[in-house]
């Protein structure tokens, strides 16, 4: 059968190509990380995982790639500043800031797939040794905090938990198992019962008020961390990204045949089983009020863009792949936005 995802999007078809877990790169310290030197019509990647940003006059720049001399501009987050749901390296946020609408310093692209706040934080740590001088930093992220916010107690931890964080608990177990069973009878009579660790969707957190006061100090901290690794010379500011249901309850016709469609043949559940406590538009006013009065202690500019999007387009505007990434026009109007709002020349 045809799915509307491949005749409106088939972009989509490459991402997954990208994304896909049999691939995937884990790394010491982040987790995970996106393939390295991938190269395909849609998404390119430097030699480190980053994506390839475009400028004006063909220029291109990555952190681990060809890096402009500075000053530079970053932009931070996950899957939407990678760029999930961009046809080309040339649409992303990052391009699309640097090449129309913000083009007096390149920007990097720093998005990481699947990162939380902590990752981010990492990611920009790990790397800085590679970058020039740096004039502005914008982290454009908050979804994935909510989102792994949610996941049980026991997978928090100090940091925070994180994606696919299931998985690495449960073969970290099967090593201690192994590792009990290599010392043989020393430890007869002393094991200790083995601790599930695959959680399902009932062990999520239904406290939502907790959850957003959980996500928020964390934020808090990793920003914290970021205002004094970015130094005097750069303006960090944090942007609460836009998102579909804390945007707009009536969406543009071709978003809304994708959301139900991809709700359809989703093999986990529907967005609203899934993610409907967090998807509500007071739950992201909640979040936002607390990041914002955050900041202001902090020193750190902050924006809400989602009342600044919603009130910028129509329910003609298609917007969406899905309820998280961007079309072209998308990132195209959301990239505008933000330079404006941010007075970014």
């Amino acid at each position: 059968m045809k799915l509307h995802r491949d005749e409106l999007t088939p972009q989509m078809q490459e991402y997954a190509r990208f994304d896909d877990r049999g691939e995937a790169r884990y790394l010491p310290y982040l987790m995970y990380f996106h393939q390295s030197d991938y190269q395909s019509s849609v998404i390119n990647t430097d030699r480190a995982g980053f994506r390839i940003s475009h400028g004006p006059d063909g220029e291109t720049a990555s952190a681990a790639g060809r890096v402009p001399t500075g000053p530079v501009r970053l932009i931070s987050g996950s899957s939407t500043v990678l760029g999930i749901g961009a046809t080309s390296d040339a649409t992303t946020l990052a391009s699309q800031l640097w090449s129309k609408h913000a083009p007096s310093a390149p920007w990097l692209n720093f998005g990481g797939r699947c990162y939380n706040s902590t990752q981010e934080l990492l990611l920009f740590t790990l790397y800085r040794h590679l970058l020039p001088e740096i004039e502005e930093i914008v982290v454009f992220s908050g979804l994935n905090d909510l989102t792994v916010g949610r996941l049980p107690e026991w997978q928090q931890g100090d940091n925070g938990a994180f994606w696919f964080c299931g998985e690495y608990f449960d073969k970290m177990e099967e090593l201690r198992e192994n590792n009990r069973k290599a010392i043989g009878n020393k430890l007869l009579g002393r094991r200790k019962e083995r601790r599930r660790t695959i959680s399902t969707h009932d062990d999520v957190h239904h406290d939502i008020s907790a959850v957003i006061d959980s996500a928020a100090d964390l934020t808090l901290r990793h920003l914290d961390s970021w205002r004094r690794l970015a130094g005097p010379s750069a303006r960090l500011t944090y942007v609460l990204q836009p998102m579909a249901l804390w945007m707009r309850d009536r969406h543009a016709p071709q978003e809304q045949l994708l959301f139900d469609e991809i709700d359809r043949i989703s093999k986990l559940g529907t967005w609203e089983a899934l993610y409907g406590d967090i998807s509500r538009k007071e739950v992201a006013r909640a979040f936002s009020d607390k990041l914002e009065a955050g900041c202001e202690k902090l020193g750190i500019r902050y924006v809400d863009l989602n009342p600044v999007v919603a009130e910028a387009v129509t329910e003609r505007d298609w917007i969406y792949v899905d309820r998280a990434h961007y079309t072209d026009h998308g990132y195209d109007l959301v990239a505008r936005i933000l330079a404006e709002t941010l007075s970014l020349s």
